[in-house]
């Protein structure tokens, strides 16, 4: 008898344990489950650095992700995130892409607007400012290009 209640124990903490596990890898690996919101796009001169997966903030608050970064036939990179339901994006919003903390990680920024009309869903914000490349800045104060 005692046995069977160690053994039942045990299994109640391991199951437990496997719970928290999946807990912990679905939100700290930031897996969407439920896919809330709508879908935007702006195109960059240059996305470098930015991933699928890097956040989209508005004042400071995350509102959404990247979800896919492609290259037009301009020779543009066409960014594609999907924002909160409840997000209202004007027309004339701007999509700067910015860096994080002292590691670097890049992310956009979102600049709502004010104007009347709002960007649909599956629209495109045509206000863009890209990525700083800190190398080629570096590299043109050197050679006195500045």
């Amino acid at each position: 008898m005692r046995r069977a209640n160690l053994e039942l124990t045990v299994g109640f903490f391991v199951l437990l344990g496997l719970a928290c596990l999946a807990y912990l890898a679905i939100n700290l690996g930031k897996i969407e489950i439920y896919g809330k919101g709508y879908q935007i796009s702006a195109n960059f001169e240059n996305a470098s650095g930015l991933k699928i997966g890097s956040t989209v903030e508005v004042a400071g608050v995350e509102v959404g992700r990247v979800i896919s970064i492609q290259l037009t036939t301009s020779n543009q990179a066409r960014v594609k995130i999907n924002v909160e339901a409840g997000l209202l994006v004007h027309d004339d919003a701007i999509a700067s892409i910015r860096t994080k903390g002292i590691i670097g990680d890049k992310f956009v920024k979102l600049s709502p607007g004010s104007s009347e009309k709002l960007i649909p869903p599956g629209g495109k914000i045509i206000n863009t400012e890209s990525a700083i490349d800190l190398e080629e800045l570096l590299s043109s104060y050197i050679h006195g290009k500045v």
